[in-house]
């Protein structure tokens, strides 16, 4: 028998918060084969923040006590207390959502693989080892990404890892190879270096960059930034290229172009990530994929074929937790409101990273504002020049404020910021980039509190504001 549903939501992550109170009158399917909530919940940016913030902690007690003149220490690391109580939380809210779901009569939870067989119609291979066919008016692509593996000499069978198999390291590793430098590899640089060390274990990791720096698609300044402070932490490796893996007794050994080897417990694969929308069956229906595996979408979600929509990571080339939620509100309002199409507005997308020092951005970097012909004044602010970077006296850390203002509108075009708290102290920046509002009414039309960490962000501002002044 064929079941018809109002909705089929391919993807139990971003795509399950579709599902508000104004679809109780329709019937809706979600199908999901992997843990319900989706990888950030169950494999990304929630479990490695949960590490995150112990390895911060680890780290100012080992590096920042002698410097503040506090006698500080870390006796060891409980890793099998920390990594149980991360995936003891995350497997919690998952089981809730689960149950949240299979509780409501007007959804149902359909555990499998979904798969297009024609417009409308899809093939559900339910992990019982069951299939069932459904069609439905409306069909959401929300199904993710995974991690990409190069396709190198030994590396298949090597026993590697990615961030996906975390919740599987059961013991903290002597010995890391980190092969990629952006956010993931970078994030969890600092996790394992910053706990490895406190764990006393000598050189617990490095990382593997084939270009020049770490995080390079940052603004080229922050990026070099945040790779010297990298480099005092951890041993970085830029401009190297692994040929090879193989492995013996010793454990992995890693190849590099140039003759080098390096012989370590376990290798971290984090060079990117793709869309997971492979075997969906998209030829049957119609829908578009550009090269990088994204669904072609337009600006209110829709794909090219009628009555499916695609969101999150399946269709975006900023593969962020918010981007994809912001995708959700607007697929979830137009399908119920045809009449009244909302858009995405992926204009002014924020990042950061949670490595060591904090990165975050928003906006264009200096040289996508000189490639796009914007006239943009610059401005770079230390955090050491404010009352309370003397507080975290760390006056040679790097740590910075920068920003860029088309000099034609006075707005801010990129903003940039490497230190402590930057995914927090940057959100007054992308609010001023979302409302339209001046650099100089942001500068001087509020309070800042003094000494507060936003200080910073201030100092900077009235920079750039004299510098975007007319000459009297």
């Amino acid at each position: 028998m064929v079941t018809h549903y109002d909705v089929v939501i391919l993807g139990a992550g971003s795509g399950n918060s579709i599902v508000h109170r104004g679809y109780a009158g329709l019937r809706v399917a979600i199908v999901e084969p992997g843990p319900w909530g989706g990888t950030c919940l169950n494999r990304g940016c929630i479990p490695s923040k949960m590490f995150v913030v112990p390895a911060d902690l680890a780290r100012a007690a080992a590096d920042d006590g002698a410097r503040l003149d506090l006698l500080t220490h870390v006796d060891g690391v409980d890793w099998p207390g920390l990594h149980g109580r991360v995936f003891a939380r995350t497997d919690d809210v998952a089981a809730q959502g689960l149950r949240f779901r299979e509780e409501q009569p007007h959804v149902d939870v359909l555990r499998g693989r979904g798969r297009f067989l024609g417009p409308g119609r899809l093939r559900i291979d339910l992990l019982d080892g069951t299939a069932r066919e459904v069609t439905a008016a409306h069909v959401v692509i929300a199904t993710g990404s995974h991690p990409v593996v190069p396709d190198l000499p030994g590396l298949a069978g090597s026993g590697y890892d990615t961030s996906d198999d975390l919740r599987h390291l059961t013991a903290l590793p002597a010995r890391l190879a980190i092969l990629g430098g952006g956010y993931v590899g970078t994030e969890f640089a600092h996790v394992f270096a910053s706990l490895g060390r406190a764990a006393g274990r000598p050189d617990p990791v490095v990382q593997l960059e084939r270009g020049p720096v770490l995080l390079g698609a940052q603004d080229e300044e922050i990026a070099r930034r945040f790779t010297a402070q990298a480099r005092q932490q951890w041993d970085v490796r830029t401009d190297a290229a692994l040929e090879r893996v193989t492995r013996d007794a010793d454990g992995l050994h890693l190849h590099l172009a140039g003759g080098e080897e390096l012989v370590v417990d376990r290798l971290l694969v984090a060079v990117g990530r793709r869309p997971t929308t492979d075997d969906l069956g998209l030829e049957h229906v119609g829908v578009e994929v550009d090269d990088a595996g994204r669904v072609v979408v337009d600006e209110h979600q829709r794909t090219t074929a009628a009555g499916v929509w695609a969101l999150g990571d399946a269709s975006s080339p900023e593969p962020l937790k918010h981007v994809a939620n912001q995708d959700a509100r607007v697929v979830a309002h137009n399908i119920l409101h045809p009449d009244d199409l909302r858009v995405s507005d992926h204009r002014f997308v924020p990042q950061a990273v949670f490595s060591s020092p904090q990165v975050a951005a928003v906006g264009l970097t200096e040289a996508q504002a000189r490639d796009r012909g914007i006239d943009a004044a610059v401005t770079v602010r230390e955090y050491a020049g404010t009352a309370y970077g003397w507080a975290q006296h760390h006056d040679d850390a790097g740590w910075c404020v920068k920003l860029l203002a088309d000099r034609a509108t006075g707005r801010l075009v990129g903003a940039h910021l490497i230190g402590p708290m930057a995914a927090t102290l940057i959100q007054p920046l992308i609010q001023a980039m979302s409302f339209d509002q001046p650099v100089a009414g942001l500068a001087r039309g509020q309070y800042w509190i003094h000494p507060a960490p936003t200080e910073v962000v201030e100092n900077a501002l009235l920079d750039l504001a004299r510098e975007l002044a007319p000459p009297r």
